[in-house]
């Protein structure tokens, strides 16, 4: 059975970013992030929300202007709190655990390109040129706190109990319990376990 091409950006494969399907994954998500950034009305604010996201648990605050691609890829545990400038390039799932702290102008990455620059570029059979993308899904944990201007990218699980320093860019797994900064992001120590 022949994969659609949102199939394919879901599993990591290369994939036709102009699909229809895709396209109207896209202008769903233009239309309802303004009533998610703009709406003064709780009740459309929330209910947009809430057509917008996968999965929205319990208490969420987004506490200002966000920026998503699709939205529908995106699930929020309980008692996440989302400041202003957020930008989820969800062109994969990024699971939020609960009771996650994201601070401003973080950036969360599921896209990417090849390294090869050769083979950045596909043909169409017309001899126009395409973008070649691959993605990768983020997970955070339970109780994590990511600082301000940190980037998190395509692939990369943080654990429970995480603090991610501002600035930091997190390009591999972090596990539970730890504090994290840098560019790449390192340990700098870990924190006790929660009980």
């Amino acid at each position: 059975m022949t994969k659609t091409e949102h199939e394919k950006l879901l599993a990591g494969e290369e994939y036709n970013y102009r699909d229809p399907g895709i396209r109207q994954m896209l202008s769903r998500a233009r239309k309802l992030l303004p009533q998610v950034n703009d709406l003064n009305d709780l009740e459309q604010r929330n209910k947009a929300i809430y057509e917008l996201f996968n999965h929205v648990g319990k208490n969420l605050v987004i506490n200002g202007k966000i920026s998503v691609l699709y939205g529908n890829h995106l699930t929020f545990g309980d008692d996440d709190f989302i400041n202003d400038n957020v930008r989820f390039q969800d062109s994969n799932l990024i699971t939020l655990g609960d009771r996650v702290i994201v601070a401003p102008d973080v950036k969360f990455y599921c896209g990417e390109h090849a390294i090869d620059a050769q083979q950045r570029w596909g043909s169409y059979e017309n001899g126009k040129k395409y973008l070649i993308s691959f993605t990768e899904p983020i997970s955070v944990g339970n109780d994590v706190w990511i600082g301000g201007n940190a980037t998190i990218i395509g692939g990369v699980h943080i654990g429970n109990n995480v603090i991610v320093a501002a600035g930091a860019v997190v390009n591999r797994d972090i596990p539970d319990n730890t504090i994290v900064g840098g560019v790449p992001a390192k340990k700098i120590k870990s924190l006790t376990p929660l009980k």
